[in-house]
C-alpha cells in the first residue's frame, strides 16, 4: 500500500469517526431514555413472573431479585386447582368478543354521520361527546347500575356489555378516520348510484380497517381488564370473568404471593400476547390518527 492509499484510507477512516461520534451524540441519549422507559415499563411484569416461578426466597428484599429461586411451574398448577380459571377464561372471551363487536359497529355508525353528513346540531353533538372525556368512568357506575337494574339487566353478561359499548375516544378515531377518506372517491360512489349504507360498508370501511384494529385493540384490552364493573353486576361467582375471578385467591391465599402473582400472569398473558400479534395493526392506525 502505497503513500497516498494509506492516506487516503485515513481520511476516510476519521470522517466515519466523526460521523459516528455525531450519531452518537444526537441519538444515543434518546435511546438511553427509551430504555430507562422500557425498564420500568417491564419490571413489575418480570418481577410478578419471578414470583410466580419462584418456590423459595424472600420475596420483598432490596434489592429485588431479578431471576426466580428454586423454579417450578408449583404456583400456576395451584391456581387452577383452585379456581374454576378455565370457566373465567371462557367469560372473559365471551365479554371481551361481545365488547368489541358492538363498540364498533356502534362507534362506526355514530362516527360516520359526524365526519361525513352535514345535519343541523352535529357540532353540538361533537361538543357534547368531547365533554364525557372530562368525567372518569367511576361517575358513571351509579347511573349505569340504576339504569341496567331498570331494564332487569342485572346478573347478566349484557349488562357488563352494554354500558361499554360507546365511549368518546373511539368515536373520535373513527371520525378521525372517516376524515381521511377523500371525498372524490365518495361522489364518484354516489353519481354511480351507491347508496350511503353501500358507500358506508362496501367502500369506506375497507378502507379504515388500520383504525378499526387500532379502536378494536383498545377496547379488547379494556374490556379484559376491567374487574370492577363487572364486580358490580354479575352476582355469580362462576359468572365473572377472569380479571374479577382471580381475586377470589385473595381471599384464599391470603399469604401466599407467589400463588396470586401466578393468577396475575394466567390474567395478563393472553391479551399481552395477543397485542404483540396484532400491534402492527396498531401502529398504522394510530399513526393515521396523528396523521
Amino acid at each position: 500500500m502505497n503513500k497516498v492509499s494509506i492516506h487516503q484510507f485515513r481520511r476516510v477512516a476519521a470522517q466515519l469517526s466523526r460521523s459516528l461520534l455525531r450519531c452518537l451524540s444526537r441519538y444515543l441519549p434518546h435511546y438511553l431514555l427509551l430504555s430507562v422507559i422500557a425498564l420500568l415499563c417491564i419490571f413489575p411484569f418480570w418481577w410478578t413472573l419471578v414470583t410466580a416461578l419462584s418456590t423459595r426466597g424472600n420475596l420483598f428484599e432490596f434489592p429485588p431479585s431479578f431471576w426466580p429461586h428454586g423454579v417450578s411451574l408449583e404456583n400456576f398448577a395451584e391456581v387452577f386447582r383452585v379456581i374454576p380459571i378455565v370457566a373465567f377464561y371462557k367469560n372473559s372471551l365471551l365479554i371481551t368478543a361481545a365488547t368489541v363487536i358492538g363498540k364498533l359497529v356502534i362507534c362506526s355508525l355514530a362516527a360516520y354521520p359526524l365526519s361525513r353528513m352535514q345535519f343541523r346540531g352535529s357540532k353540538l353533538v361533537l361538543g357534547m361527546i368531547l365533554a364525557t372525556m372530562i368525567l372518569p368512568s367511576e361517575v358513571n357506575f351509579l347511573v349505569n347500575f340504576i339504569s341496567i337494574t331498570k331494564l332487569g339487566l342485572v346478573d347478566t353478561y349484557t349488562g357488563v356489555v352494554l354500558p361499554n359499548l360507546v365511549t368518546a375516544v373511539s368515536i373520535l378515531l373513527l371520525k378521525q378516520a372517516f376524515d381521511e377518506v377523500p371525498q372524490d372517491l365518495l361522489d364518484a360512489a354516489r353519481v354511480d348510484g351507491a347508496g350511503e349504507w353501500i358507500i358506508f360498508v362496501h367502500i369506506v370501511l375497507p378502507l379504515i380497517m388500520p383504525w378499526l384494529a387500532t379502536v378494536g385493540i383498545l377496547t379488547a384490552v379494556d374490556a379484559w381488564n376491567e374487574y370492577i364493573w363487572p364486580s358490580i353486576v354479575i352476582a355469580k361467582p362462576e359468572d365473572f370473568p377472569l380479571s374479577a375471578g382471580v381475586l377470589y385467591l385473595r381471599g384464599t391465599y391470603g399469604s401466599s404471593t407467589r400463588v396470586i402473582a401466578a393468577g396475575t400472569i394466567l390474567t395478563v398473558a393472553p391479551i399481552l400476547v395477543a397485542f404483540l400479534f396484532t400491534q402492527r395493526f396498531f401502529m398504522r392506525g394510530m399513526d393515521g390518527a396523528v396523521k
